[in-house]
């Protein structure tokens, strides 16, 4: 498979030059969106970007071959506009429109009674400009590029320096990489050289019988807990993630937000910018920590809980729901994972925690058992458990039972199914379930 990934080179001594190529480079999009939606019952019936993409292109720009064009107004507005920059609007105008029509026709299609709003007329917003290497963008030094501008009332080509840890950053890590076309992008006050990467992988090819993986449970409290599983629900590792010295920081960072706005002082950007950078260094390390664990045990699936985070928190634990970096920490996983071969998973998260691993159904937490810590809790039988590593168990155990009734055939699976029912619920299994099936399937094999 290919992975795409970017990194931000900063450009050195320039700030408002950029701005007149931005600008112009929006109009021409938002000119082109109103000319694709005239014409987009034609450009609907053409097969391919690329075609799309100069049928475009003949309707709006003159030349030799093509002396009369339809809309004129492109080339009259927007003169000598670089064709590179001219096709990469176009395409942007085309997948805008593109978009637009097809959430218009499922929206249409909705038969549901409660459709939503009306998706509305496709417009421009915050993009940026792509310099197509050789007619845009040349590498010129190790720290220097040339750029093609709108400068000076005029698209002309100017000498940029780049930021030495940056390119150096980027020479050492992706020097096996494809390099490709940069985009133009303004973060802050500072300019910068987006550089898309690709590469290829090939993910492991395991059967799921001689599979091990990764079953990990994000907390809110304890960052990670991580069981190191195999289809016959043996663990063969057991590790947590605990960060207190940046878990004490942040609940540092946010007292001080907290008295400050007791104080009137509502906006409070300096004292939020350091609570979101120690939140992001404790989803960095979270990611780091699940990997070289991962690779450790040379794991081929890593497997997280589908996490639904939408709608309004409520509650005391609000605010540490609303840092809680769970989609950031396992999209870092998901592609550190693929960059070594892993596969990465997600499960129906109903349950996990809420269900005890052995079958003796829910757990009791917190007062309902008289337990100090919520980080524990008490099964039927009397047992007191770690809540997070039961729930890693879970999460593994759920992963083992949908992947195996899917490998087996169908009259295999029914006969499971009729033997251990629990298996047909997914939602309810837990560790026990998976050791039951994996005893029925030995019978049946003998």
């Amino acid at each position: 498979m290919k992975i795409f990934s970017s990194y931000s080179v900063k450009i050195k001594h320039y700030n408002h030059i950029f701005k007149d190529t931005v600008a112009i480079y929006r109009s021409a999009v938002d000119y082109l969106i109103g000319m694709c939606m005239e014409e987009w019952d034609t450009v609907s019936g053409i097969q391919g970007n690329l075609l799309r993409q100069q049928y475009m292109e003949r309707l709006c720009h003159a030349t030799a071959d093509n002396p009369d064009p339809k809309y004129t107004g492109f080339d009259r507005r927007f003169y000598k506009f670089p064709s590179y920059l001219r096709r990469s609007a176009i395409s942007e105008a085309i997948g805008k429109v593109s978009s637009y029509k097809s959430n218009l026709a499922n929206w249409e299609a909705s038969d549901t009674g409660i459709r939503g709003r009306k998706p509305s007329f496709p417009k421009v917003g915050f993009i940026y400009p792509c310099l197509y290497k050789t007619g845009m963008y040349e590498q010129t030094g190790t720290y220097e590029a040339r750029i093609k501008v709108y400068v000076h009332n005029t698209w002309d080509w100017i000498t940029v320096d780049l930021r030495k840890s940056d390119v150096d950053y980027i020479t050492r890590r992706c020097q096996f990489r494809k390099k490709c076309a940069p985009t133009l992008r303004k973060r802050g006050h500072e300019w910068y050289l987006d550089f898309p990467f690709e590469e290829e992988t090939v993910l492991a090819n395991t059967d799921i019988f001689h599979q091990t993986i990764a079953a990990v449970d994000l907390g809110i409290n304890s960052t990670a807990t991580v069981s190191i599983m195999h289809p016959d629900g043996t663990i063969l590792g057991r590790h947590f993630c605990k960060l207190p010295r940046e878990y004490d920081s942040l609940k540092h960072a946010t007292n001080r937000i907290r008295k400050a706005q007791q104080h009137g002082n509502f906006k409070t950007p300096r004292l939020w910018a350091i609570a979101k950078g120690i939140n992001d260094d404790i989803a960095v390390k979270t990611a780091g920590f699940i990997i070289d664990t991962a690779v450790l045990y040379n794991v081929d699936t890593i497997v997280f809980e589908h996490l639904d985070r939408k709608g309004k928190k409520r509650g005391s634990g609000k605010q540490k729901l609303h840092l809680w970096r769970s989609q950031y920490v396992q999209s870092m996983v998901e592609h550190k994972a693929h960059r070594l071969g892993m596969h990465v998973s997600h499960i129906c998260a109903w349950g996990t925690s809420r269900l005890a691993f052995d079958g003796s159904g829910r757990v009791l937490r917190g007062r309902e058992a008289d337990l100090e810590s919520y980080s524990v809790c008490q099964f039927r039988t009397g047992k007191v458990y770690n809540c997070d590593l039961n729930a890693s168990y879970n999460i593994g155990a759920r992963y083992y039972i949908r992947e195996i009734l899917k490998s087996v055939p169908v009259k295999v699976r029914l006969a499971l199914e009729a033997k251990v029912p629990q298996a047909a619920m997914r939602s309810t299994c837990t560790l026990s379930v998976l050791i039951n099936l994996n005893a029925e399937l030995v019978s049946m094999a003998a």
